[in-house]
């Protein structure tokens, strides 16, 4: 197929890049490059199926760029750091809400009909019910990311249901491994980089998370995306992580011992509104995968797993 990939420079939109060329997709790569970086597709690039489309959503005549007969859009092109909300909310209505809002209306003039949308499970807010399904709610969310997120879901849907077109959202757990930029992992690797005695944790460290590896995480995409062009359904749901959690503090070990630091003091700030690492932290977070079980889909790496492999991963990285 002929498929478009926004923010396919990025971490999981280089990943998904590579899967999708390695079972022989033509590939149109579209992203500013301004947290993407051309060092993630360094392999992909070579690939004479792949073309980058240097370009940003939030311009409607950018859009343009992109081809009319593409089979499918991967909308992964977001801001991905949901702290930035805090302190500037604008960048995650234009990063997110009109980013979408110019590339459904570039699907609506054109014959590019289905959708496949990285959301997140911050959707979710703070969730009653754990493990969280899909079909919970109501949905609050407690951050702008979270919410910036669900407006387009929202508009995805209401194109869906308009246009005649077809839309599968895919809400991640925190998705970690090699290529990570930001997150949890990231950042304690650095501080324990730049102090090797101490490491700061935001936060009381009970905040406890589904997590899935990147591995994983492509794996899903490719099965739950296929199962939209068999099933052609207008809209469809599922929740994308390892089915258990693990806590900030386990994590700030696991961390500290691949980084052979076993020694090093962990630090709690103590937090905001409860213990959270920053207003808008969602503390409690284990996403239902059950749907996505059935599909036949099954992580090779728990949430555990997935950070212990990731933190090896992104250290190997940083020593490079």
């Amino acid at each position: 197929m002929k498929v478009i990939v926004t923010g396919g420079a990025g971490f999981i939109g280089s990943h998904l890049v590579d899967a999708l060329l390695k079972r022989g997709d033509e590939v149109i790569v579209f992203d500013n490059l301004r947290t993407g970086t051309l060092e993630n597709l360094r392999e992909a690039i070579q690939n004479r199926k792949l073309k980058l489309v240097k370009g940003d959503l939030k311009q409607p005549a950018e859009t343009q760029l992109l081809p009319d007969d593409a089979s499918f859009v991967f909308h992964l092109a977001a801001n991905p750091e949901v702290r930035v909300g805090q302190v500037d909310p604008s960048v995650h209505f234009n990063e997110n809400l009109l980013a979408t809002f110019n590339l459904l209306e570039k699907m609506r003039r054109s014959r590019v009909s289905t959708i496949v949308f990285a959301s997140t499970s911050t959707v979710y807010g703070e969730a009653s019910t754990l493990p969280t399904p899909e079909d919970y709610g109501p949905m609050l969310p407690i951050s702008s990311y979270g919410a910036s997120k669900l407006g387009c879901e929202a508009l995805i849907s209401s194109y869906a249901y308009t246009h005649n077109m077809c839309g599968l959202i895919l809400r991640l757990g925190n998705c970690v491994g090699r290529r990570s930029g930001h997150g949890v992992i990231h950042d304690f690797i650095q501080k324990l980089q730049i102090n090797p005695k101490e490491l700061e944790i935001l936060g009381d460290g009970s905040q406890n998370k589904s997590y899935v590896h990147i591995d994983d995480c492509i794996a899903a995409i490719l099965v739950t995306s296929e199962q939209c062009v068999a099933r052609q359904n207008r809209m469809d749901v599922y929740n994308l992580s390892s089915p258990d959690q693990v806590s900030v503090k386990r994590i700030a070990e696991i961390v500290a011992e691949e980084m052979q630091l076993p020694n090093a003091k962990l630090r709690f700030t103590g937090g905001v509104d409860g213990g959270r690492g920053w207003f808008g932290d969602v503390k409690l977070m284990h996403l239902s995968v059950d749907k996505l079980l059935k599909l036949g889909w099954q992580p090779k790496l728990n949430s555990e797993q997935a950070i212990r492999t990731a933190a090896r991963e992104l250290i190997a990285d940083s020593r490079k």
